[in-house]
This record gives C-alpha cells, sequence and structure tokens, in this order.
C-alpha cells in the first residue's frame, strides 16, 4: 500500500516503477471500477510491467484510499486524478479506465489532453445512469450502508460478470478474492461511491474533445453498460476503435484478461 498525498486526501496507488534497464519507460495509468480496487488490474499489470510504469489508483473510500467525508462525484475524481498525474511527474500518460474508471478518464481525456498520450475506455459510458437503474441502485446502497455485500452479492455478481463464467473455476475464484476485499472495506466510503456513479453527470457533449487516440473495448454481455454505450462513445471520439468482446461481462479485465491485456499492449505499442 503506498499512500500520496494529492488534492487534500491520501490516495492508494500501486505502482510498479519504471522495469528494468528502462528508466524512461512509459506511463500507464489505470483506473477501477466500482465495488473493486487496483487488484481489478492485476492481469494487464502482470502482463505490460516488463515494458511500461504501471500506476493503479484506488478512488475515493475503496480498495485502500481511506473514505472522505465528500468527493465522489466524477469531477472530483478527476481532479484527485489530475493531481496524482502532476504529482509522479509523470505525464503525458496512457490511461486506462474501465466503468467508473472510465468516467473520470474521459474528463481528464477531454479537459488536461496535456496529460494524456492514450485513452483505454473499458465497459464505461459517456451518458449518466439510465433511469431504470437508479432507483434500484440507490435501493443496493441503502441495503449495502445497513447489512454491508453479503445480502446483495448474490444480485451484484451477475451485473459484474456472466453467470456462466462465475460458474467455472477461475470465476469462483475470482469472485471469492473480490467479496473476501470488499468485506474488509469501510462501508461509509463504499456507500458514497455507490451513490458518486449512480448520480454522475453525463460527459458526452466534451467527447469531442478527446483528441488522445482512443480504444473503446466492451463485453458482449455487459449488462451494467451495455454496447450501445460502448458505440456511442466511439461515435463522440473522433478516429477512436471499437473492439466488442464476444461472450464477455462488464469485468472484462477479469473475465477475459488476456485478451484485455492483448488488446491493451498492442494498442500502446503502436501509440
Amino acid at each position: 500500500m503506498t499512500l500520496v498525498a494529492v488534492n487534500g486526501i491520501q490516495l492508494n496507488i500501486l505502482d510498479t516503477g519504471a522495469p528494468a534497464g528502462k528508466p524512461d519507460a512509459p506511463v500507464v495509468v489505470m483506473g477501477h471500477g466500482l465495488l473493486f480496487s487496483t487488484a481489478m488490474w492485476r492481469h494487464q499489470i502482470e502482463a505490460l510491467r516488463e515494458d511500461y510504469r504501471c500506476v493503479a489508483v484506488d478512488w475515493r473510500g475503496q480498495g485502500a484510499t481511506p473514505a472522505t467525508e465528500s468527493g465522489y462525484d466524477m469531477d472530483t475524481l478527476y481532479a484527485d486524478l489530475v493531481a496524482l498525474i502532476e504529482h509522479l511527474g509523470v505525464g503525458p500518460v496512457h490511461y486506462a479506465g474501465l466503468s467508473m474508471g472510465g468516467f473520470v478518464g474521459q474528463r481528464l481525456a477531454a479537459r488536461r489532453p496535456d496529460l494524456v498520450r492514450s485513452l483505454v475506455l473499458i465497459d464505461t459510458s459517456a451518458g449518466p445512469e439510465d433511469p431504470d437503474k437508479v432507483k434500484k441502485y440507490g435501493l443496493m446502497s441503502k441495503v449495502y450502508g445497513l447489512f454491508g455485500f453479503r445480502p446483495l452479492r448474490s444480485q451484484v455478481a451477475p451485473i459484474m460478470f456472466t453467470p456462466a463464467w462465475l460458474r467455472t473455476p477461475a470465476g469462483k475464484e475470482t469472485e471469492k478474492l473480490w467479496v473476501t476485499e470488499l468485506l474488509g472495506i469501510d462501508r461509509k466510503g463504499v456507500k458514497k461511491a455507490i451513490l458518486g456513479v449512480v448520480d454522475r453527470l453525463p460527459i458526452a457533449d466534451e467527447l469531442g474533445a478527446v483528441t488522445a487516440p482512443t480504444l473503446v473495448i466492451v463485453g458482449s454481455e455487459d449488462v451494467a453498460t451495455p454496447v450501445a454505450k460502448a458505440e456511442a462513445i466511439a461515435a463522440g471520439i473522433k478516429d477512436s476503435r471499437l473492439d466488442v468482446l464476444t461472450g464477455v461481462g462488464h469485468v472484462s479485465t477479469l473475465e477475459d484478461p488476456d485478451r484485455i491485456s492483448a488488446l491493451m499492449g498492442h494498442f500502446l505499442a503502436a501509440h
């Protein structure tokens, strides 16, 4: 655990440092999805760390980043990210974000193009939360705040992963590690993070300002941010590329790590 003081808070990061013999290696910054942490990127970090300095961040109240009283909206998380990149002195960076990490990353690329070398957006959206999900997710946040994650596990897991994959040995082990980690986190911070996602403002109107080369990836079975959301992002960012992973759910970095790592590796090498 490495806590860094930025933007008035303590932010946890996982920083691999420069690869051996490559002190000037490019930097890849990674932002996780809601209810996850830097561990969501473990397979990609392992695949990329020989050629890149990998820096993964835990958003406020998640992973090992302490909960704060406020600041869970996407604009504040964007400010946290800017402060981190500037604190480390590593910009411009390759940035990869999944879901919540993508909400933040789109803001970064649109508003601070000087800090972004390339952009990878995975299973995410440029719009607000779907109206039919707002009430459901809001209720889940209340249940979580009162009773923790155990009563919600059976409802949330199929949102994050495909049910078929959850029945495989890899799926069972991944779910077990994820739930164990989540049960050890301060509920107050995670509840606020959930509401930050549910109440987020759209970023679609700013996509035209994104100039960095952009790769958009989505699982064909993603029920949290379906393929249409990815298509809208790709349509809004000039010359972006869209890849749809057949049979994969929302947290594709864990469900299909090899394909995600390969797509990221080829894209980063080209930019």
